[in-house]
């Protein structure tokens, strides 16, 4: 059944495993649109430039902010600027093509002013404060210093959560994925969403 396309917004505090949940659901629904964002800092090991970030310098970031390319940006943690181009998802859209997108609050809250009830917002929550902390120490990337920064940073996201449709807590990786896609499924059969007219003549 036909419907009207829509953006879902994914967001979860680092270290709930969102990075490889979107890996799972890219896998399981390749006709979602997935939205590759703009970065101003450095690839980490296996990232790949076009494929899960486009990684450009601050110069070229601030001249796409300056053309109106990105439906919104933010400079974030550690400095760096991250956006979410604008051609890409309104081209898919316009194809018929629901687009994901792995953004923070305040991307969301961007979005939603754009595209109103369009937007299907989900939050990844942990099991627990306690399995966030261990994640993140056994990642084994930041300081203790940052590691604590984070995990201050985390308490703020997982308040705004209440301002997010869905929550889907990250137990495990597949589960989480399947309850993403089962949001994604009711959304397009919502009635508002749905291209259908009965022949009643």
């Amino acid at each position: 059944m036909n419907h009207k396309p829509f953006v879902v917004v994914i967001s979860a505090p680092s270290g709930t495993g969102k990075t490889t949940v979107l890996s799972e659901v890219r896998k399981l629904e390749p006709d979602l649109f997935y939205s590759v964002s703009v970065t101003t800092r450095p690839p980490r090991p296996n990232e790949r430039d076009g494929v899960d970030y486009k990684f450009v310098s601050k110069e070229e970031f601030e001249r796409m902010i300056e053309k109106g390319e990105l439906l919104e940006w933010a400079k974030v943690f550690g400095g760096e600027y991250y956006g979410t181009p604008k051609a890409p998802v309104m081209e898919a859209l316009k194809a018929g093509k629901d687009v994901i997108m792995d953004l923070d609050i305040q991307g969301r809250n961007t979005l939603e002013g754009i595209f109103g009830k369009d937007l299907v917002s989900i939050f990844l929550l942990p099991p627990s404060f306690e399995e966030l902390k261990r994640r993140l120490s056994l990642r084994k990337t930041e300081s203790e210093e940052e590691l604590i920064e984070r995990l201050e940073r985390a308490k703020l996201e997982l308040k705004w959560a209440e301002r997010y449709e869905y929550w889907v807590i990250s137990s495990s990786i597949a589960e989480a994925a399947m309850n993403i896609i089962h949001i994604i499924h009711a959304e397009r059969m919502k009635r508002e969403r749905v291209i259908f007219k009965i022949d009643l003549s």
